[in-house]
């Protein structure tokens, strides 16, 4: 990379029935990763417009109303297309579904500009939407570097529109499988918790009592194996390390996830967590459509093992 500079980019957000009657700033606290106070100063800097005009942070919204929020997003000049790998289960000419591979950064950020998602979407599609900028064309959502499993990546803005607002709305389902230590007492459940940035280490999140973002995981044990059960989770929310979080709160992180403190008895690179179904609405047919993807090798040689003894 040889230069980078900031440009302005927008993020639009349809508002459906959920966010009828709510404020914008409460309202968009839920979908961007900034505080509600950074959310009133774009306002205030008539950087969020709400059906093409400026409205105060207090405005109720009503369902059908769009909004748009501009941002300052870094902007890479030498973003280049790169020949890595890439499983991709199903393409379209308005969306692609991806089996990222764990040790993948999604997108380029601070540190990692190269061998990136992007990098790779860029080489083996022959478009992305603009919607998100320069820096993470066609990403619609996302999953940490060493989390594996499956995303949809839009092709053009109309698509990208279309399936961000089913992520925000959760109609869009997103199911994982994952190993944990030691043994839940209950079959399924609920947590329920805020999450906000640990006072401990910024790069990290954290169960808050005093604020955040709420967070809504549902899981369900698939199997008990000795001291490890199988887990599986489908988020409610969508926040950063939401189930690596959720699961350490409870008790039992998730196996390989070192930063939430995990256990690492199998020589893993990084937490048996795995993004194995995903269910949308096509942006344009309408077809509800259900993409699974079975787990990785080295996933499944720890279950195999577990379920010898």
């Amino acid at each position: 990379m040889k230069e980078d500079f900031n440009e302005e980019v927008s993020r639009i957000f349809d508002v459906g029935d959920e966010g009828a009657g709510q404020r914008i700033d409460v309202w968009l606290n839920t979908r961007l990763d900034v505080s509600r106070s950074h959310i009133k100063n774009l306002i205030e800097n008539r950087k969020i417009l709400i059906n093409g005009k400026v409205k105060k942070a207090g405005f109720l919204l009503k369902k059908g109303d769009t909004i748009e929020v501009f941002e300052e997003e870094l902007k890479e000049l030498n973003l280049s297309p790169q020949d890595l790998p890439l499983d991709i289960v199903y393409e379209d000419e308005d969306m692609a579904v991806i089996n990222k591979s764990q040790g993948m950064v999604v997108h380029p950020a601070a540190g990692s500009y190269s061998d990136t998602l992007v990098n790779a979407l860029l080489f083996h599609l022959k478009s992305l939407s603009s919607i998100n900028g320069v820096v993470r064309p066609g990403i619609v959502h996302r999953l940490d570097k060493d989390t594996s499993g499956l995303l949809v990546v839009a092709k053009n803005d109309a698509a990208h529109i279309s399936l961000q607002s089913q992520i925000s709305e959760k109609s869009a389902k997103r199911h994982y499988l994952a190993l944990v230590d030691g043994v839940l007492s209950k079959d399924e459940g609920i947590i329920e918790t805020y999450i906000d940035r640990s006072a401990k280490d910024r790069k990290l999140m954290a169960v808050s009592r005093n604020g955040g973002r709420l967070a809504v995981t549902h899981y369900k044990v698939e199997e008990r194996l000795g001291n490890y059960t199988l887990v599986k989770y489908e988020l409610k929310t969508g926040r950063t390390h939401q189930i690596r979080v959720h699961s350490k709160h409870i008790g039992h992180p998730v196996v390989g996830d070192f930063s939430y403190g995990g256990s690492n008895k199998f020589g893993l690179k990084g937490q048996l967590l795995h993004a194995y179904k995903l269910e949308l609405t096509h942006p344009k047919s309408g077809e509800r459509m259900t993409f699974n993807a079975p787990v990785p090798n080295y996933f499944q040689d720890v279950l195999d093992s577990l379920r010898k003894k």
